[in-house]
């Protein structure tokens, strides 16, 4: 065995990354990592190269025990890592990216022939035909992608990880790239292939790792798995009691019709959907991990621009060129990486609840204190936000409660339409199940809610109409009765690509 894992340990406060995880690694073997977000597969490549020191387990390679503490030495170990974004320097040339921290020299400065030279020889065998000397600028993501991988394999040469590597990619530069993999299988390296695609890992891997919530669902072979059970395996099926006994009874209900989004699309971030939303209702949008459901809700908010398309009302074209235009609109987001793009730890929780009333009233006209002040107070009653009062740090709160706050800000301003995702990751049970009976008051009271989730028995309880989302596509709508799990598993692990029915 190439690399051997075992009983791979990680906290970070307030949470387990990775418990009593086992994976291996055969030469001349591509493995596929599969999990949804969360399920730990970064903090298991950054443990494997160095980036992260692990709190127990131990990482065997070619027999050795090895601890990296950093990714240089990993590299020097044999370990490498391609990531999407290629981490290359555009603005330098192939050769200088190729051989760069190992640049020949002669008479203490860089030879400039003998590095064209190596940078050649270096890229012998991927296929590439290809002036060196050119900046790495004026090639394709695709090109970036071989050169990252053909320096990774020269300062490494054991393990390669390939971390979400074709997601920028157009089936022929997959194809391409494949290619180059498949050729250093053949060499005898051991490949790591992390991706959302499930055809690529069905085309391309002989076995898979499934985590899930930081520990390890399944390994088998590739062959012998079908799609279903794979995504079953991703996805899981436990869900609290408390969920489940607010449930929707699903019936098709006839609604007035809010908004409509006509082929909306943005080449390479969602393909072109057609879209209504009735008043007052919910709509789920399923799909594994980097399947177009956040491109989706991105588009819809402004936060990229329609390249194709447009969104409508009852009183014309909506503009969504941007999210200050979404909230003119009355939209609203809530995004999934909450500490990163939902809240601003270091203001209070007053000042975040009142932003996007705030922006959409202009910072010209500022909100009064008193009034902030009469907001927060409210919400933190009405949603039980556990703080001391409203000027502490939002920075300071739980998980559960700083989402709170998010969606605080949101129903202050009352959009008629609210994007809600992935609302309840990472929080505890009781906030999950407020947020859930939430989500059902406010659409009572006429608020219209598309909410993303991995959770499909979640998604189940709360949605109207289910959309399931795959490979940046829509390529089902389920109703009433037609909105049980299975059905939402099987439409995601359908091959072909048709259309939203």
């Amino acid at each position: 065995m190439l690399l051997t894992i075992r009983s791979l340990t990680k906290t970070f406060p307030g949470t387990k990354a990775l418990d009593d995880v086992d994976f291996d690694l055969e030469a001349g073997e591509v493995h596929a990592l599969l999990g949804e977000n969360g399920a730990g597969k970064s903090t298991l490549i950054k443990c494997l190269t160095g980036a992260f020191a692990r709190d127990a387990g131990e990482i065997v390679l070619n027999g050795r025990q090895v601890s990296p503490r950093s990714t240089s030495e990993a590299q020097e170990l044999g370990i490498g890592t391609v990531y999407q974004e290629v981490n290359l320097l555009p603005n330098l040339t192939v050769a200088q990216n190729l051989t760069f921290g190992r640049e020949p020299t002669r008479f203490g400065l860089v030879d400039g022939r003998a590095q064209r030279r190596l940078a050649e020889e270096m890229l012998e065998g991927y296929g590439l035909d290809i002036d060196v000397t050119r900046d790495l600028s004026a090639y394709s993501v695709a090109v970036r992608q071989i050169i990252a991988i053909a320096r990774a394999v020269a300062l490494s040469g054991k393990v390669l990880i390939l971390d979400e590597p074709t997601a920028s990619l157009d089936a022929r530069e997959v194809e391409t790239l494949f290619d180059v993999v498949r050729g250093l299988r053949e060499r005898g390296l051991g490949i790591v292939f992390v991706s959302h695609f499930l055809d690529q890992v069905f085309a391309l891997t002989d076995r898979v790792t499934v985590l899930r919530n930081g520990r390890k669902v399944t390994t088998e072979r590739t062959a012998d798995l079908d799609r279903v059970r794979l995504i079953e395996h991703m996805l899981g099926h436990a869900l609290e009691d408390e969920v489940v006994g607010h449930a929707k009874v699903h019936k098709s209900v006839t609604r007035p019709e809010l908004l409509r989004f006509e082929t909306f699309g943005r080449r390479g971030h969602i393909e072109p959907f057609d879209l209504t939303v009735g008043k007052g209702e919910v709509i789920g949008l399923a799909g594994l991990l980097g399947s177009g459901r956040t491109e989706s809700a991105e588009l819809m908010f402004g936060v990229e621009r329609a390249q194709t398309g447009a969104a409508r009302d009852a009183d014309g074209p909506i503009d969504l060129g941007s999210p200050r235009a979404a909230i003119a609109a009355g939209f609203g987001f809530a995004p999934e990486e909450r500490k990163e793009d939902g809240i601003i730890a270091e203001l209070s929780i007053r000042e975040n609840i009142v932003l996007a009333l705030q922006a959409r009233s202009g910072w010209a006209r500022p909100i009064p204190r008193a009034e902030q002040l009469r907001l927060a107070n409210d919400y933190i009653q009405r949603l039980d936000i556990r703080t001391s009062g409203p000027e502490k740090a939002i920075g300071d709160l739980s998980g559960g409660n700083q989402q709170k706050v998010v969606l605080a800000r949101w129903l202050a301003m009352n959009p008629r339409f609210l994007i809600l995702d992935e609302p309840t990751r990472g929080i505890d049970v009781g906030a999950h199940a407020e947020i859930l009976r939430l989500i059902q008051q406010v659409t009572r009271d006429g608020m219209s809610i598309l909410v993303i989730s991995s959770e499909l028995d979640e998604l189940i309880a709360v949605s109207d109409r289910v959309i399931v989302v795959r490979d940046r596509r829509h390529v089902a709508e389920l109703t009433g009765a037609e909105i049980d799990t299975d059905a939402i598993v099987r439409a995601i692990a359908a091959p072909g690509r048709e259309e939203v029915a």
